[in-house]
């Protein structure tokens, strides 16, 4: 089936949404309206280039005959400019539909949780895992997703070994996905008196949020302790037995949930972070198993990759992914990552493209 076939069908299933939308019982039904704005809004992107695509193609039919027919110089060399606009917008929009034809990763829709861990260089490392948990809750306020902890392990001086946060809001997959990996940092730190420049490395994994029906947990297959919450969280927190760590034994995950007063609330965001994990790491086998369906996406598996630098000295941020060097280290430290983000969703999407006609 050609582009021109695939579009012709997402029309049809496109008009045919729009007469069930327009039903009166399916407006009263709300969980069948909502699934079909859902794919219906997906569709609606497409729908407009494909007709995007009609036009300019009906202008290059119609200048095409035209120009046959048209003896004045004048209206031929206006003809001959629109014949070349409208082909160079066709190039465009075959582009683009290309890419809105790729398929869809099905997580890039969900949430995500966001685990932060300090690597190499004990304390700059924590310190820095900190800096990176601000850069990413900035980033979430900026697109106006709803970052919200769920649990953290400090190091006395402001740093993190270890903090979990989840991100709620619209495809957020989609955009941060591309963020798991070894981030480096190269700067001299406050401790240091000799002024030497220090290399330590943060860990970060994104794990969509799993649901129930996307994995089931055996209840017996699971261990929940309960302790006290320890740092910043109010007396309350701090003086009961509210926290809970959830240990799953077939596969030896531990889950840690503080953040809230209540052990009923800890207890259910950390079932929905075990369910994530084990979801993430079935997500890594199946990587493991595909080496050539990983080598074909920038970078979006490999936990061991070492896929950024944070260079303090010469204030820049190069992504080792797609080799991009960007002197806005301050702003992207501020979550302004858009730049690096967007870079790395079109080789993401070019990759993915010369995959599609490798095989065709």
């Amino acid at each position: 089936m050609d582009m021109l076939d695939k579009l012709q069908d997402v029309v049809g299933r496109y008009e045919m949404l729009m007469g069930e939308l327009a039903q009166p019982d399916v407006a009263n039904d709300a969980v069948r309206y909502t699934k079909l704005m859902k794919e219906q809004s997906e569709l609606a992107p497409l729908v407009e280039k494909y007709h995007e695509y009609e036009k300019a193609q009906e202008t290059i039919d119609d200048s095409m005959v035209m120009l046959e027919e048209e003896s004045d110089e004048e209206m031929r060399q206006m003809l001959k400019e629109e014949l070349s606009d409208a082909k160079a917008a066709i190039e465009h929009l075959e582009q683009d539909i290309k890419v809105l034809l790729l398929p869809k990763d099905p997580n890039d829709d969900k949430n995500v949780f966001v685990e932060i861990r300090a690597g190499a260089g004990g304390d700059e490392a924590a310190l820095f895992a900190a800096e990176l948990a601000r850069m990413y809750q900035s980033y979430a306020t900026k697109n106006h997703w709803k970052p919200q902890t769920i649990s953290f392990s400090e190091n006395g001086i402001g740093g993190f070994k270890e903090i979990v946060f989840m991100i709620n809001g619209s495809s957020v997959y989609s955009k941060m996905k591309y963020e798991s990996g070894v981030h480096r940092v190269q700067r001299v730190p406050a401790t240091e008196s000799q002024g030497r420049i220090h290399t330590s490395t943060v860990t970060v994994a994104i794990m969509p949020e799993a649901e129930d029906v996307d994995v089931d947990i055996d209840m017996n297959d699971v261990r929940i302790d309960v302790f006290r919450a320890s740092g910043n969280g109010g007396q309350c927190v701090n003086t009961t037995d509210s926290a809970v760590r959830i240990t799953h034994i077939p596969t030896g995950i531990v889950v840690s949930c503080q953040d809230e007063k209540s052990q009923i609330k800890n207890k259910e965001k950390g079932m929905k972070v075990l369910r994530s994990r084990i979801m993430d790491m079935r997500m890594q086998e199946a990587q493991d198993k595909e080496a050539e369906a990983r080598r074909s996406q920038v970078g979006t598996g490999d936990r061991a990759e070492k896929i950024r630098t944070y260079n303090f000295p010469q204030g820049r941020c190069t992504d080792h992914r797609i080799k991009l060097t960007s002197h806005r280290l301050d702003a992207i430290l501020g979550g302004d990552l858009d730049e690096l983000i967007d870079a790395l969703v079109a080789a993401d999407q070019a990759a993915k493209l010369s995959k599609l006609n490798e095989d065709a």
